[in-house]
C-alpha cells in the first residue's frame, strides 16, 4: 500500500457489539462465514457435534465450522424485553455505544424497527450489514425507528459476476438481475430516508481488481465504497486494492485505527474529491484468551480479535462470543458478563486505545 508514515492517524476505541439478529439469507455465497454459526435450516435435526458447513438444502456454507466447535443453532432475536435487557447487560458491562446488526440477511427479519427502536431507547446507535435484498422494503420503516448506516455487501456490477459467488442452486443470472435491482433499489430508498451508505466489496486478487473498479464505478457516486481484505488471503488482496488505487490516482488522507479490535482501514481521497476506504485485519490479540490458541499464528488466525458478537441459541440463552473461528469460546451472556474474559476484553480496549494514541501522538487526531 502507500507509504502511510506522514498520513494523520485517527485512533477510535471499539465501543461496537455485533448482533445476530436473524440466520435467515436470499443469497448463497460460497465464502460467508455466517457469523461463525451454522445454517439453521440445514442442521435442524442435528444437534452440537453434528452441525455440518456443508452446502444443504439452502445452499448456504459456514466456512470456519468445520473447525470452529460451535455448539449452538442460531435463533432469530425478538424485539422484547429479552432483548433490552441483554443489550442493557452488555452496555453495563463493557462501553458501547453502537449496536450493528448482521445476520443471515437483517432486512428479512420481521420486526427489525423494533430492534432499532429497543437499543435507539438505550442511547446506541444502530448500524447494520446488508446484502440489499430487502432493503427498499423495510429501511423507510428502520429510519424512522433510528437507524444510522446500511453497509451494503457488493460482489459485481453484472447478473454473471452475482452467479459466479453463488451456490449452483442459486447460480441464475436471472435471479442475481433481481438481485442486483433490489440492491439499487435499497441505496436509493436509504439515501431518500438518510440513512448513511457505505458499499462493501471484498477483493480477493488482482484477477478481480477490473470487477471492483465497474462497482466504484457504478456506485462510487451515491454511496462511499469501501474496499475489504479477503481474509483467506490477505497478502494478494492487499497487492489488489493497491492496484485499484494506484489505477485511481487516490491519495491517502487518513489512517483510522480501531483500538481494542483488529479494524484498519485508509481513507482516500479520488482525484474528482470522491472518498474511497481500504479495510484491512491488523493483526489483534486479547492477550489471555488468544494466548496458546492452535489458531494464533499468521496463518490461521484470519481475523484476529475483532470484537464482541452476541446471538441468540435456539431454545437457549443469549450468548456471546469473541471469536466466529473459536465459537467455543462463547459464553451465556449471563456467565459472560461475571466472567475473566469480559473483564479481560474491556481492559484490553483501554490499553489499546492508551497506546496506539501514545504510539502515533504526533499524527493522531480525534477519534
Amino acid at each position: 500500500m502507500h507509504d502511510l508514515k506522514d498520513v494523520p492517524v485517527e485512533v477510535r476505541p471499539d465501543r461496537t457489539l455485533r448482533v445476530k439478529i436473524i440466520d435467515a439469507c436470499g443469497l448463497a455465497c460460497s465464502f460467508c462465514h455466517n457469523e461463525g454459526t451454522p445454517v439453521a435450516t440445514d442442521n435442524t435435526n442435528r444437534t452440537a457435534g453434528q452441525f455440518t458447513g456443508t452446502p444443504g438444502r439452502s445452499g448456504r456454507v459456514s466456512i470456519y465450522l468445520s473447525t470452529n466447535s460451535a455448539a449452538f443453532l442460531p435463533a432469530r432475536i425478538s424485539a422484547d424485553e429479552d432483548f433490552a435487557l441483554a443489550l442493557a447487560a452488555i452496555r453495563g458491562s463493557l462501553t458501547t455505544t453502537e449496536v450493528h446488526f448482521t445476520g443471515g440477511e437483517p432486512t428479512l427479519h420481521p420486526d427489525l424497527p423494533g430492534l432499532i427502536k429497543i437499543a435507539r431507547r438505550l442511547g446506541l446507535t444502530v448500524g447494520l450489514t446488508s446484502n440489499g435484498e430487502n432493503g427498499a422494503a423495510v429501511l423507510p420503516a428502520a429510519a424512522a425507528a433510528g437507524l444510522d448506516r446500511i453497509n451494503l455487501s457488493v460482489f459485481g456490477t453484472t447478473p454473471d459476476e452475482l452467479a459466479a459467488v453463488q451456490a449452483p442452486r442459486l447460480a441464475s443470472p436471472k435471479l442475481a438481475a433481481r438481485k442486483l435491482a433490489a440492491l439499487d433499489a435499497t441505496i436509493d430508498t436509504a439515501t431518500a430516508h438518510g440513512v448513511k451508505v457505505s458499499a462493501n466489496i471484498v477483493i480477493p486478487s488482482r484477477d478481480h481488481v477490473e470487477r471492483v473498479l465497474r462497482i466504484i464505478e457504478r456506485h462510487g457516486r451515491a454511496v462511499v465504497v469501501r474496499m475489504l481484505v479477503s481474509l483467506e488471503d490477505g497478502g494478494a488482496s492487499l497487492d489488489a486494492m493497491q492496484e485499484v488505487v494506484d489505477h485511481l490516482g487516490a491519495v491517502p488522507v487518513r489512517r483510522i485505527i480501531t483500538a481494542g479490535a483488529s479494524d484498519q482501514r485508509v481513507r482516500y481521497r479520488l482525484p474528482d474529491g470522491r472518498t474511497l476506504y481500504t479495510k484491512s485485519i491488523r493483526p489483534t490479540r486479547l492477550p489471555e484468551t488468544c494466548d496458546g490458541c492452535r489458531f494464533n499464528n499468521p496463518d490461521d488466525c484470519q481475523e484476529g480479535y475483532y470484537g464482541v458478537r452476541m446471538y441468540r441459541a435456539v431454545d437457549g440463552p443469549f450468548m456471546v462470543g469473541v471469536c466466529i473461528q473459536r465459537m467455543d469460546l462463547c459464553l451465556s451472556l449471563g456467565a459472560f458478563v461475571m466472567s475473566q474474559r469480559c473483564r479481560e476484553v474491556a481492559a484490553f480496549r483501554d490499553d489499546e486505545a492508551s497506546r496506539l494514541t501514545r504510539l502515533y501522538a504526533a499524527r493522531t487526531t480525534a477519534g
